[in-house]
């Protein structure tokens, strides 16, 4: 695919930026020339650009905020996800923001949001950085020439890593930050180069527009679509294999991490690209991905030797490193980005206590339950501290990005899974024969071999027994996968302490839903664990 060869020139006066060098839609061969040039990346062995991010390598949920006006005071669901910003600060830090990038080179990119024209978000992004820019053409959606004669952006993204805040002037937390103004429809960010900001920060943006003005759902998933055209869906948070799970030969690529589900029954990708951890990447495991870095996709903190070859084991810098890439990187994708008739959605839990079946059926009670709940575990070693396998719950496995209250999302997925007449499903990517440290990670061809007999519907003539615990129905057999792998207790050594883990996290989710309870009608709260 060509990039846009459209050299018009633009003012950035109306934004306060005055005087600066603009850079407009340079293709993404010259972001990464240019950036090598300022000495800011240098090229792997594979072609493409290696940069590090600096301070963050990852996202900073506590310097997130969202301002506080009549747009979003009686909708947004305020605490410690989303934290309100006062309106005047904002202007005050934002005059602040765009004083800096004056005089400056700055780098421009007119872009979109949303693969359906219906709920198409013109974007404009403004970055100091040349591979910030890049990341930028990988992730948006890129208008045509001819889409770009008389754009008009809903959206601006003002992106200044190199600016610092003052806290105790500015209202933030500390010097970096990123803040959303619906008022005004601008993501603000500074003070940390990590890219994942960008994408998150238009996510963020979607989650609150879509279902509040447009009656969409928007999903932290991917999808993929089949050649009988049914579309599966993948819930899961980040290290659960979204991205891995949905790159399938057999299958067509839809998007690998953020989608709408529209009233028509159709889920659109919000992007362009693909955003995947690379962590213990090979091409054995996963030659999708693997193949895809090559030049045009951007290699965030990782290490190479002195010929440019990447140590994806090497988590030195951060346990996050990641790559950036087109999604027309991936062979088989679908074009437009567009899946129609869901079938089948699977949640993807990667269970550090080796507890959870690697795949069980979900009644609808069940899958609401689980859906609030968004469970995965963080391993020891992940983070300062972690010195055992600890629950982690993220409302509708994203909470980060949710404006609403998480009930919101829950009750228009539960309308449409029974519209649509989904099977839901609860997949372990994780951990199987004893907890992390005792037990081993959940082989992926067993896991591939359990989603393709899910979506296959091979799995619907099979029997099913009942987990004791968390009474989740499991098949008690399956293709190219030995049954005793399908009962986690049966892979225990001490069947004693698998119970004893079993209710140990069990009593973690009860523990966790009781925010929620209040909420929940008795169909949901009943989805939970039986003990």
């Amino acid at each position: 695919m060509a990039d846009n060869d459209t050299k018009m020139m633009i003012s950035l006066e109306q934004y306060g930026i005055k005087n600066a060098k603009v850079h407009y839609n340079l293709s993404s061969d010259e972001l990464h020339d240019v950036t090598i040039k300022n000495e800011q990346g240098v090229e792997a062995a594979s072609g493409a650009l290696a940069i590090k991010t600096g301070e963050f390598t990852g996202r900073s949920p506590m310097d997130r905020f969202i301002v506080k006006d009549a747009a979003t005071e009686d909708k947004v669901w305020w605490g410690d996800i989303n934290i309100p910003f006062e309106a005047d600060k904002f202007d005050k830090l934002y005059d602040k923001v765009v004083a800096y990038l004056s005089e400056k080179e700055v780098y421009v990119r007119d872009s979109y949001a949303c693969a359906d024209e219906n709920y198409k978000l013109n974007i404009r992004v403004v970055n100091e950085y040349p591979w910030s820019n890049m990341f930028a053409y990988n992730m948006f959606l890129r208008p045509t020439a001819e889409e770009l004669e008389g754009f008009d952006p809903e959206w601006t993204i003002i992106n200044a890593p190199g600016f610092m805040a003052d806290a105790a002037v500015d209202g933030t937390r500390q010097h970096n930050f990123a803040i959303l103004n619906f008022g005004k429809k601008v993501a603000l960010i500074g003070g940390t180069g990590y890219t994942g900001e960008i994408k998150k920060g238009i996510f963020s943006a979607l989650n609150f527009i879509l279902p509040v003005y447009k009656n969409t759902l928007p999903m932290h998933c991917s999808a993929n679509v089949g050649k009988n055209g049914e579309t599966a869906i993948f819930f899961g948070l980040s290290g659960t294999g979204k991205t891995t799970l949905s790159c399938d030969p057999e299958r067509k690529l839809i998007g690998d991490d953020e989608h709408g589900w529209t009233n028509e029954n159709t889920v659109f990708n919000f992007e362009g690209g693909c955003y995947a951890k690379v962590i213990d990447l090979s091409a054995e495991k996963e030659p999708e991905i693997y193949n895809a870095i090559k030049r045009g996709a951007i290699l965030e903190n990782i290490v190479m030797n002195d010929k440019g070859e990447v140590d994806f084991e090497d988590t030195s810098i951060t346990q996050n490193t990641r790559v950036s890439y087109p999604i027309y990187h991936i062979d088989n994708i679908q074009t437009p980005s567009i899946g129609k008739n869901p079938k089948n959605i699977f949640f993807l839990t990667a269970d550090a206590f080796g507890v959870l079946p690697p795949i069980s059926k979900l009644t609808p009670g069940q899958a609401a339950y689980h859906f609030i709940s968004g469970y995965t575990a963080k391993v020891a070693g992940t983070e300062a501290g972690i010195n055992e396998p600890l629950p982690s719950f993220s409302a509708c496995f994203g909470a980060p990005f949710m404006p609403l209250h998480p009930t919101k999302y829950a009750e228009m997925l539960s309308a449409k899974m029974q519209e649509a007449g989904v099977n839901v499903w609860l997949v372990n990517t994780g951990w199987t024969g004893g907890p992390y440290g005792t037990g081993n990670r959940m082989k992926l061809k067993y896991t591939r071999a359990m989603i393709t007999e899910a979506l296959e519907g091979r799995l619907d003539n099979v029997e099913f027994i009942t987990h004791p615990v968390f009474g989740l129905s499991m098949p008690t057999t399956c293709e190219n996968v030995p049954d005793e792998v399908l009962n986690p207790k049966e892979t225990w050594a001490d069947a004693n302490a698998y119970d004893a883990k079993a209710n140990e996290l069990a009593a973690s989710f009860k523990k966790n839903f009781a925010q929620f309870e209040e909420y929940a009608n008795e169909e949901i709260m009943n989805g939970g664990p039986i003990v």
